[in-house]
């Protein structure tokens, strides 16, 4: 078990660094953004995307695959992010144009007046059955529903957003004392191999690693978003309001490149799981495997204003986000 689980994460922390994508500390500069007007014939917009490197993207992979953003004027360059929240300093500074991130990020950033925008959702989890995200521990742990976590060093990509405030909702719900917690932040692709050292007792995944985990004897604590918001956003698509401001067709262009990629998502499964299997690196039997999220650019029935108000009751932030301000459909 051991060694399969290293293995894959050590597959997958590769496929990272082998995606060919740049980091978002480039020099702005050197990353022209446009080429062209979006949708002018034979020219393309170079748009530069921050996104993580886990299953959901893999609709965003076979997408641009498929010639969907190129339809409608635009070249994309995947940046791998660890998080909504870490996406966040490279769109301010201009270093990317869009982030597909967790909403907390963006409601974060609301708070500070940052001028962060969410224009459309990207995957929605699933309300009922297998989700797409959870907390998982190894069989030998000892830690079977949330209130074992008390007291215990849980792992998210990001602390203080979806992942964490959702585990102390689930874990307070349960009976647990979700103050006596120790979130650490591990980049989910590394998420295996921790769990292996025991440098954490259990931790917060998406797939494919919670699979991995699962897969090879490990086990499923609790799915904090179903526990909590069933149906809660995963991802949306997050820009400024300066770029809405300063170039709203290329907004528009891509808004409607992504709408279109979504909606041909949904009803490519296939394709987006061979795309997971690529660019992730993992044999396409473990990606067959995968739990797809609801992809989706509705904003309808995200939940991000129940995971704003949650935050208020947890103390995350002091007041909820201004939220005609923050979502802005497109």
């Amino acid at each position: 078990m051991k060694k399969s689980l290293v293995t894959l994460g050590v597959l997958a922390v590769a496929a990272l660094a082998l995606s060919g994508c740049t980091d978002s500390g480039a020099d702005p500069a050197s990353t022209a953004t446009s080429t062209g007007d979006a949708g002018d014939a034979g020219e393309l917009t170079k748009v530069r995307v921050a996104a993580l490197p886990i299953a959901e993207t893999g609709a965003l992979w076979a997408a641009i695959d498929e010639g969907i953003f190129e339809e409608h004027g635009l070249e994309i360059e995947v940046v791998p992010s660890q998080g909504g929240a870490n996406a966040i300093p490279a769109l301010l500074s201009g270093d990317i144009q869009f982030a597909i991130g967790q909403p907390f990020g963006p409601i974060r950033a609301d708070q500070q007046d940052l001028g962060v925008v969410i224009v459309g959702n990207y995957a929605n989890s699933l309300p009922d059955e297998t989700d797409v995200n959870a907390v998982v521990a190894l069989g030998d742990s000892g830690i079977m529903r949330p209130a074992d976590l008390a007291g215990k060093k849980v792992s998210v990509n990001t602390i203080g957003a979806a992942g964490d405030l959702t585990i102390r909702k689930a874990v307070q719900d349960d009976g647990g004392d979700p103050s006596t917690i120790e979130f650490v932040e591990v980049a989910f692709p590394d998420v295996p191999a921790q769990l292996e050292a025991g440098t954490m007792d259990a931790a917060w995944a998406p797939d494919p690693f919670r699979a991995m985990i699962v897969g090879d004897g490990g086990v499923s604590v609790v799915q904090p978003y179903q526990a909590t918001i069933p149906g809660l956003s995963v991802l949306t698509n997050i820009t400024t309001q300066t770029l809405m401001d300063e170039d709203p067709d290329l907004v528009t262009a891509y808004s409607e490149a992504m709408a279109e990629a979504l909606d041909w998502a949904a009803g490519n499964e296939d394709a987006v799981r061979a795309a997971i299997a690529t660019n992730l690196d993992i044999p396409e039997e473990a990606a067959a495997g995968i739990t797809l999220p609801t992809f989706t650019w509705d904003l309808a029935g995200a939940g991000i204003e129940d995971l704003g108000a949650l935050a208020v009751e947890f103390a995350y932030i002091e007041a909820e986000p201004d939220y005609d301000r923050l979502l802005q459909q497109q």
